[in-house]
């Protein structure tokens, strides 16, 4: 009876198998071949934080799929297969709530004017079927929008930021929006602290290019000025002293700031000196910048550019003449590639037309 008993179960399996395999293509969770809900993989670096996305895509085909394939109220795998999970290289914020960096198991419950969404310690498993809340590292709420058709789930990241990015689930005709911050310049300091006990300690570039950075966030100053004299001992350069310059001046240290910068200028090239002036223009401290063009040209007047600056000084006193001598002058002495542009300088210039504006 026993053996008859054994033998219908396998008769059942045999034709339950059947129906599956006439109604669904071959899948396997033990073997590598194609399955219904292909494999996706999303990543979006905010700053220098990296957010990836590890999902299965399954296809809607017509079907209804919220308040139907996928229930209301239901907790949801917010995808196909094994768990969909997200991965942070460093801590984020999701929705306004703190989230520490690591990868974690992406569950969603739907409704109809809310969902929520859940970020499980547990990402190992096979979809939200062994889901259990004592597992969460946070839940957020955020209100599903409605958007074009996508048969596919699909995720993307949108309304992208220098600290943020909005994560986007689509599938059939809703949209379900996660905004993800980011602490870029804490990140990027701590991180900064890392990097400079590798190789690039060893380079006046590395330590200026971290002290630049922190100077542009307006943050770190201590660090970026600390930075910027490992700079100066690796290598004594115009481009560090500067540098230091800069930040002293950011620090309300004006006196501090004005020698280094005098120190900067006495160890600059004719073309860092010439460039520095241009930057002087773009900022309206025109006074200083022809000062230093008209210092350029008396000490280096076989350079081609310091006639393209003096050309400059003399528009400013209003010599166009004299003006459109020293830009033709500037063209003949360039090497190619600075020809057409200064060809051009010369014309305005012979329009009487005022180049340092």
């Amino acid at each position: 009876m026993r053996k008859l008993r054994v033998l219908g179960l396998l008769v059942v399996g045999m034709f339950v198998s059947m129906f599956v395999a006439q109604v669904c293509p071959a899948q396997s969770a033990l073997v590598n071949i194609p399955r219904q809900s292909q494999h996706a993989l999303l990543t979006q670096r905010i700053g220098i934080t990296d957010v990836t996305i590890n999902y299965h895509r399954p296809l809607a085909n017509g079907r209804k799929i919220w308040g139907g394939l996928v229930p209301y109220g239901q907790v949801w795998r917010a995808g196909a297969n094994e768990n969909t999970t997200i991965m942070f290289s460093d801590a984020v914020s999701v929705e306004g709530q703190p989230l520490d960096k690591g990868t974690y198991g992406l569950h969603m419950i739907p409704g109809e004017d809310q969902w929520t969404v859940i970020f499980s310690k547990m990402s190992d498993a096979w979809g939200s079927f062994t889901y259990d809340e004592k597992e969460d590292a946070l839940r957020v709420s955020v209100k599903p929008q409605a958007t074009d058709l996508h048969d596919a789930v699909t995720y993307d990241f949108d309304d992208l930021k220098a600290d943020s990015a909005v994560v986007t689930l689509r599938w059939e005709k809703v949209a379900v929006p996660v905004k993800i911050a980011v602490n870029v310049n804490d990140i990027v300091a701590a991180s900064l602290h890392k990097q400079l006990r590798g190789l690039a300690q060893y380079t006046w570039d590395g330590w200026d290019d971290a002290g630049q950075y922190l100077l542009s966030t307006k943050g770190h100053l201590d660090d970026a000025l600390a930075y910027e004299e490992k700079s100066i001992q690796v290598e004594d350069r115009y481009d560090n002293w500067m540098s230091k310059s800069q930040i002293l001046e950011a620090l309300g240290k004006a006196d501090d700031a004005a020698a280094a910068k005098k120190m900067a200028l006495a160890k600059a090239s004719p073309f860092q000196l010439h460039s520095y002036a241009r930057q002087l223009q773009g900022q309206k401290k025109q006074d200083e910048a022809l000062a230093i063009f008209q210092t350029n040209f008396k000490n280096h007047p076989d350079m081609w550019f310091v006639h393209s600056g003096e050309a400059r000084v003399l528009t400013a006193k209003g010599d166009f003449p004299g003006a459109v001598a020293e830009m033709q002058k500037s063209h003949d002495m360039a090497p190619t590639q600075f020809q057409t542009g200064l060809a051009g300088m010369v014309k305005r210039l012979e329009n009487k037309e005022d180049i340092n504006k």
